[in-house]
């Protein structure tokens, strides 16, 4: 099988992704590779969210002129050895809670809501979503990570929603998306106890479809892809029978983004401590993931 990556017209060129079209399999892939901390900094939300509109507008384009859509799959994954991603901008959370700026607390919710739901709900077009997580997806990259149609995450990824250690509940998809992936019981634990995860754990839950060996995420995502486009009409079709039958759609979401934009309004003295302290954490960790990296530029 073929895994030439060609250029697809009018996608552009982003600072914080990597985009490639694999034309024989009709995919998609975009990259994170966020500057600075491996989470959802307000420019990358804002390339994210153009992407994703050139995408709807390629295959918009082919289907008005009785054409096949020339991206019939997405997969997002990051380049960050060992992180998928972080989550939010913490320090960015931090720094409007002090000032009192809700609105623009909100405006940074928002901007994720405007990335996760076309993702969830397949950009209302004839395709599927697959993000292949290798590494750590925390907060907001457990979110993004389960927001995707299908998931495959390698051997030694994590997940977890942490948010519970500064007082705070995720508020921009996780309730949504776990509850319709698994339990009412199942959804409130994950949330409120902040546990991670393993890969293997999360299979067990339904919550990732496929764990495959370290370093294997792209062969199997491409098999899976393989797999799934011998039945896509039919899978297709499924896909939108359960967004019929229990749809995500954005009032959901933004109803549940501002009851998260008001409790973050009201933390304390101590919450704010720990959000310091996971900015700091955050710090050493991508210090982490770059070393490897440093090193054999150096070697």
């Amino acid at each position: 099988m073929s895994q030439e990556s060609v250029t697809l017209p009018g996608l552009g060129h982003y600072e914080q992704l990597s985009v490639r079209y694999e034309e024989d399999q009709q995919t998609l892939w975009y990259t994170l590779r966020p500057i600075g901390r491996p989470n959802f900094n307000m420019d990358l939300l804002a390339e994210l969210a153009h992407l994703h509109s050139l995408i709807v507008a390629a295959n918009e384009r082919a289907m008005n002129i009785g054409e096949e859509p020339p991206i019939r799959y997405t997969v997002l994954d990051s380049d960050v050895p060992g992180v998928f991603n972080l989550g939010g901008d913490l320090e960015l959370f931090h720094q409007l809670i002090v000032d009192g700026d809700r609105e623009g607390l909100l405006a940074y919710a928002t901007a994720c809501i405007d990335v996760l739901y076309p993702n969830a709900v397949n950009f209302c077009q004839p395709m599927t979503t697959i993000t292949l997580v290798q590494g750590e997806a925390l907060g907001g990259g457990f979110e993004a990570a389960i927001s995707s149609n299908l998931v495959v995450a390698e051997e030694s990824s994590r997940f977890g929603l942490p948010e519970i250690l500064f007082n705070l509940v995720p508020g921009m998809g996780a309730y949504s998306f776990l509850i319709r992936r698994t339990s009412p019981a199942v959804t409130e634990h994950l949330i409120t106890s902040g546990e991670i995860l393993t890969a293997r754990q999360m299979l067990d839950l339904k919550l990732v479809d496929e764990v495959v060996p370290d370093g294997m995420g792209p062969h199997a995502v491409r098999s899976l892809i393989t797999r799934h486009s011998r039945r896509g009409n039919a899978r297709r079709a499924l896909g939108r029978i359960k967004q019929c039958f229990h749809p995500v759609t954005y009032e959901e979401l933004m109803r549940i983004t501002r009851i998260w934009v008001d409790t973050a309004m009201q933390l304390g003295p101590r919450d704010m401590r720990m959000i310091q302290s996971l900015v700091r954490a955050q710090d050493r960790r991508r210090e982490e993931a770059l070393r490897p990296r440093r090193m054999e530029a150096q070697g």
